[in-house]
């Protein structure tokens, strides 16, 4: 990556943002006996209820046997799935000189595999966390920022920006529930545009409580209780967000 090449940085969660899928289906799909307790555990969680520490430790106790490379292909071969429009988003970002990196508290080990069997292009960083991650690839430069605590993903932003030289009005920052709430404050404090894509009760909810202003909403906006609807989430189109990103970022 050139330092001098980017004009600007969309820092993005990936799970229920960009893809339909959630971070902890991999595990559900080979161990269906988990699929409850998991649920459980990501809503905590996204709702500020527990730590990603505890709960990536409580995971790791329900797990019945290491999970594989070949566990996580078995997902990817038949779940592996995106909103429409996301892949020529990202393509968009990289024809336009934007820093696209995806933020998420979702594993190493899926997006390590998602690109070794090229199904998106290569996002150039991945934040992610490393409850999953499979050694051949796992030294990546790709992935030199780790989110262990929804924290970090703010931190992980700066990190960035300070790296290429990139300032806080040129940045976009997308997600949808509680767990993206801190990368949402920071945002909106340091004059960046926050976008809640298909936001979930716990982001409105974490937003309203510190005072914070999301910029735009993409998708469906979900009250509190509201099951997520995936034939409507699917109805969307990623590539209307193009014209809202070029006015936000000023290109």
């Amino acid at each position: 990556m050139n330092p001098s090449r980017y004009k600007a940085v969309v820092s993005s969660d990936w799970s229920e943002c960009l893809s339909p899928n959630g971070p902890f289906d991999p595990i559900s799909f080979n161990f269906p006996e988990l699929e409850d307790k998991l649920n459980r555990i990501f809503r905590e969680y996204t709702g500020n209820l527990i730590s990603l520490t505890h709960a990536t430790g409580l995971i790791k106790e329900l797990l019945p046997e290491p999970f594989t490379s070949e566990h996580m292909d078995a997902y990817l071969d038949a779940s592996f799935q995106t909103y429409i429009g996301v892949t020529d988003l990202i393509e968009w970002f990289l024809e336009h000189e934007i820093l696209f990196m995806i933020n998420t508290t979702g594993t190493q080990g899926y997006f390590q595999r998602v690109f070794a069997k090229q199904l998106m292009p290569a996002v150039p960083i991945v934040a992610a966390n490393p409850l999953i991650r499979f050694p051949d690839r796992a030294s990546e430069d790709r992935y030199r920022y780790q989110v262990l605590e929804i924290e970090d993903k703010p931190k992980s932003t700066i990190a960035v920006l300070r790296t290429y030289n990139v300032p806080p009005i040129k940045v976009v920052v997308m997600g949808d529930s509680g767990g993206d709430g801190p990368h949402f404050q920071w945002a909106a404090k340091n004059g960046a545009f926050p976008i809640g894509i298909m936001p979930k009760h716990s982001l409105i909810c974490y937003c309203e409580s510190n005072y914070i202003r999301i910029s735009r909403f993409f998708g469906l906006c979900y009250g509190p209780d509201e099951a997520r609807d995936l034939e409507k989430e699917m109805n969307f189109n990623f590539r209307e967000l193009k014209i809202v990103l070029y006015d936000a970022l000023d290109l």
